[in-house]
């Protein structure tokens, strides 16, 4: 009887301090939400952010985590739904109990879970580019976003459409949540920079064929065209005007931004202009830019990793939003309150340019820290 109650004695003992083991470690993990586009119509974005984000936990935790404690991402595939997107944040939020969100990919994802973290007081960083996803700020105190936005992407198509003297466009979005914000601020903005859009046609993201909308665009008398979406059916459209013989320059929004893209549309993509972060052509950075360093240190960190693969901006996005939220935990821990005061304090450079949050400013950036860029040769070179 006494060795029995010995060895009951032992073994409580033993579940006691594997309790308290375990509390411990609990104690020194930090909890992080990455909700990503993984598959689904808008993977070309989700995939390159979650092998970013990985890449970057790896690092955190081989230079001894974040003050001590280690860093834990608990990334959900959102495969482009809204519906998907706000279940990942529930659940991320009540089970998994992270004190931020990373991502999602996507405008429309983003702004389905507004509410959500709203509600909840969790502090995220969308990796998408619609302007409305951080305005208006006094409705968004809990949302920041790493991308530039779209409505500055405009600013830039117009600036050069106004050097090319030209006023009268076409343009072709997706009716996606990117594609549908997109054509919002062309609208918008057309007024302030005197253009005229003479025919406004849309797309289903998973559309195969254009012909029928670039022929009204034509007949329309449009002296150039603005395609905008973040799908592959975006590569298309210059297909079909190769096809047609559309001899008007095509511009393409800042979800142009993955090579894959640009391969998709083969020879039809020479000359395509968009405006982009300089990620895509950091080799023709100046070397005296601020974010020369940073831009080839992420670039060759991440074709390091993954070899098979090229650095993408929607990768940058997420390396931004990352870097962003552990700059922010080093000071703040893991209290969610205290971490969304720190972004909104936060200066950085990153891919996307040089962050400059506030108060009245959940983005961080302006239309500077786009580049126009334009494909020659199959690649992505600054327009000269």
């Amino acid at each position: 009887m006494k060795i029995r109650h010995v060895l009951t004695a032992m073994v409580a003992a033993s579940a006691l301090c594997l309790t308290s083991a375990a509390a411990v470690m609990a104690a020194e993990e930090l909890h992080v939400g990455c909700i990503l586009s993984i598959t689904g119509k808008a993977s070309w974005l989700g995939e390159p952010e979650r092998n970013t984000v990985e890449m970057i936990a790896k690092q955190v935790n081989a230079a001894g985590g974040i003050n001590g404690k280690k860093l834990v991402l608990h990334i959900e595939d959102d495969q482009g739904d809204n519906t998907q997107a706000v279940n990942a944040a529930n659940k991320l939020i009540k089970k998994d109990k992270v004190c931020a969100i990373i991502g999602p990919s996507t405008s429309g994802t983003s702004m389905a879970i507004v509410p959500v973290v709203q509600a909840a007081k969790i502090p995220m960083i969308s990796c998408a580019g619609a302007a409305v996803i951080v305005e208006p700020v006094a409705e968004r105190k809990w949302v920041f976003k790493s991308p530039q936005k779209d409505s500055d992407c405009v600013k830039r198509i117009y600036d050069h459409l106004k050097t090319k003297k030209i006023t009268q466009i076409g343009i072709i979005t997706s009716t996606s949540g990117f594609g549908a914000a997109g054509r919002d601020q062309l609208k918008k903005i057309a007024a302030e920079y005197k253009m005229d859009i003479v025919a406004d046609e849309t797309y289903d993201p998973a559309a195969t064929d254009m012909t029928a909308q670039l022929l009204k665009i034509k007949a329309a008398g449009a002296k150039a065209l603005v395609n905008w979406s973040i799908e592959p059916a975006q590569s298309i459209v210059p297909q079909n005007m190769k096809q047609l013989k559309l001899a008007m320059p095509l511009y393409q929004s800042h979800g142009f931004g993955n090579l894959k893209y640009a391969a998709a549309a083969g020879d039809a993509a020479e000359g395509i202009i968009f405006p982009a972060g300089r990620l895509l052509a950091v080799d023709t950075v100046a070397a005296n830019h601020p974010q020369k360093k940073v831009l080839a240190g992420y670039r060759d960190s991440y074709e390091k990793a993954f070899p098979k693969d090229k650095v993408s901006t929607f990768g940058g996005h997420a390396y931004d939003a990352l870097w962003i939220l552990v700059n922010a935990m080093k000071k703040a821990g893991n209290d969610p309150a205290k971490i969304r005061d720190e972004i909104e304090k936060t200066k950085f450079v990153g891919t996307a340019g040089v962050f400059k949050f506030s108060a009245a400013d959940h983005c961080g950036l302006d239309k500077t820290a786009f580049e126009l860029l334009t494909v020659k040769n199959g690649k992505f070179v600054v327009l000269k």
